[in-house]
């Protein structure tokens, strides 16, 4: 099926993993995705046990284990006791990590720049829109999920 025919949904997916991959590239950051998804999803949603995050960022436990180690290493993370269980941990952005966060999101921001030179101003406002309604629809299945999980 030619991509042109294939559902809104699936092509919105594909274009915005493209994109990504463009601004991977474009960067030259060796840094792992799982890292910048990590501190991305704690500074949106707070702090998590292990296992959830792991769920979250799409990664096996002991991989979420390992990262876990070297974020907190970095003072990207730390961990806190969870009042709910004395015998577990939350794991929480720290405010090293939300600025490493902010610098890679602006780096990456710098990187794409150059494919979005020379759209014209109906095609920038386009976008503008969006991205706006792709915030506001991300937001409300995140804040629906987020509340469905304690």
């Amino acid at each position: 099926m030619p991509s042109s025919s294939r559902p809104f949904p699936e092509r919105l997916i594909v274009a915005a993993n493209r994109l990504t991959r463009i601004a991977a590239l474009a960067t030259g950051s060796t840094t792992p995705a799982s890292v910048w998804r990590s501190l991305s999803i704690l500074e949106t949603d707070g702090s998590l046990r292990i296992g959830e995050l792991a769920r979250r960022s799409r990664v096996t436990q002991p991989t979420m284990t390992k990262l876990i180690q070297s974020l907190a290493e970095g003072e990207l993370i730390h961990r806190i006791a969870d009042v709910a269980d004395s015998r577990a941990w939350l794991i929480a952005i720290t405010p090293k990590g939300i600025a490493a966060l902010d610098s890679w999101r602006e780096e990456v921001g710098e990187a794409l720049a150059p494919t979005f030179e020379g759209l014209s101003a109906e095609e920038t406002e386009i976008l503008e829109r969006a991205v706006a309604i792709l915030e506001e629809r991300t937001e409300t299945v995140r804040a629906a999920t987020t509340a469905g999980v304690a």
